[in-house]
């Protein structure tokens, strides 16, 4: 049975669909309320945001009214009981009303900590389109969600969770996985800050600083970790080759040096520049005869490396998807099973003593992926702790920044729960 015919099947059984809490009415909970209304046996029973009409604007667009707002727990959970919209300002009360899956949706690493944490304390399964968060904590909430029955997953629609699925196709149909990885429309502009990308972000009717983090490389960086943390694979080397090419050349670009691509090795994610994207690729290799022979009758190409390409991903409308496997099959999209990699703050402009960290996307860092292993060994600061924190010291351009380069805020929750993380990985900063 499809997954609709099942949800569908369920709420006939329960006498009621699967729940929905969602933090974040912005792009991509604009989409998700819009897409999760059209899907039978689900619905949004609240939304959060700090935003003032934010939530009923969400609402409302999907062709939902009636939304009953406050901050009274008992009134606001008997309204889901009930079955009214809910809209809220404070995104923590989502794991303390009657809702089955929360989804967050801010793309903000602190606001995403405690979340996904309070929510899996509060047993609530956590659909996450907050891969700046997981690239930071994600281990450790799988690690929660495991040990109280609950569910952790990164969203359908988003490339690294595309990216598990074809990897999972081309393992499960024995090929070496050489590389996975995905597309990017456009060079890095790692300098790239909200008012560069001003103009071009109304354009677009985008957030300058949300379109400031693509185009400075910090969301392929976060998107690619969550790759090698969600697969077990490393990353190619400390910010990947990124190289230019084109779906027919993708086997012959991401395979080792010494057979003609770019790699030193297979086993790896990288992401390529140009009109891959906005697909996603796995790049797998078979040295039996006859595979090759069949594989040049379907017409894959010669061998022995054979790219496996989806030509899209299609974000937020796919992340309801999540939700359904949650409810119905227990498991999850894409968690991390290893911590291969890290996404680290590094200086888009000088840094001085006094300056203040305004975050991903913004005009003091940038994210730079490297290997867990060097991350733990050098100190290096990760992104998703950077946000509010203080420079001490002075950093030169390009540089990442160390956690002694910095002084962060001790009360921040993503900072707890990293610092427990890395207890658990015996790495933690010295």
């Amino acid at each position: 049975m499809s997954l609709s015919s099942r949800l569908r099947a369920r709420e006939q059984e329960l006498g009621r669909p699967v729940r929905i809490g969602l933090a974040g009415a912005g792009q991509m909970g604009l989409g998700f309320v819009a897409q999760a209304r059209r899907i039978p046996g689900m619905e949004t029973a609240a939304i959060a945001d700090v935003l003032p009409g934010r939530p009923q604007a969400a609402f409302a667009q999907a062709g939902i009214n009636g939304v009953v707002e406050g901050d009274d727990p008992d009134k606001l959970a008997q309204a889901i009981v009930d079955g009214r919209p809910v809209g809220l300002a404070d995104a923590r009360m989502l794991a303390e009303l009657p809702v089955d899956v929360v989804v967050d949706a801010t793309g903000v690493p602190e606001v995403g900590a405690w979340l996904s944490y309070s929510a899996l304390l509060g047993g609530k399964d956590v659909a996450t389109l907050n891969a700046e968060a997981d690239v930071t904590i994600g281990l450790l909430l799988s690690k929660v969600a495991h040990s109280s029955g609950q569910v952790y997953a990164l969203c359908k629609g988003d490339e690294p969770v595309e990216v598990k699925e074809l990897f999972d196709f081309v393992t499960d149909i024995a090929f070496e996985v050489v590389c996975v990885g995905k597309g990017k429309n456009n060079p890095l502009r790692p300098h790239a800050t909200p008012d560069s990308v001003a103009e071009e972000a109304a354009a677009k009717h985008m957030n300058p600083k949300m379109l400031a983090s693509f185009v400075d490389g910090s969301k392929t960086m976060i998107e690619c970790a969550a790759m090698a943390n969600g697969t077990g694979l490393e990353l190619s080397r400390r910010g990947m080759y990124g190289p230019e090419t084109t779906v027919p050349e993708l086997g012959n670009v991401f395979r080792p040096a010494a057979d003609g691509g770019v790699l030193d090795r297979p086993g790896v994610v990288d992401y390529a520049t140009g009109p891959v994207a906005p697909g996603v690729f796995v790049v797998g290799r078979t040295d039996h005869p006859t595979v090759i022979e069949e594989m040049g009758y379907l017409s894959m190409g010669p061998g022995p490396y054979y790219a496996f390409y989806r030509p899209y991903h299609l974000a937020s409308l796919e992340a309801p998807l999540t939700v359904a496997r949650a409810a119905l099959d227990r498991v999850s999209t894409l968690e991390p099973v290893a911590w291969k990699a890290e996404v680290v703050a590094t200086a888009k402009r000088g840094l001085r003593p006094g300056d203040r960290i305004d975050g991903i996307g913004g005009t003091t860092v940038y994210g730079m992926a490297d290997s867990a292993e060097a991350v733990a060994a050098d100190q290096l600061l990760p992104l998703g702790l950077a946000a509010g924190a203080t420079v001490v010291r002075e950093v030169p351009v390009d540089q990442p920044l160390t956690y002694g380069d910095v002084e962060l805020d001790d009360g921040s929750t993503i900072l707890q729960l990293r610092r427990l993380q890395d207890s658990l990985l015996g790495n933690a900063p010295r």
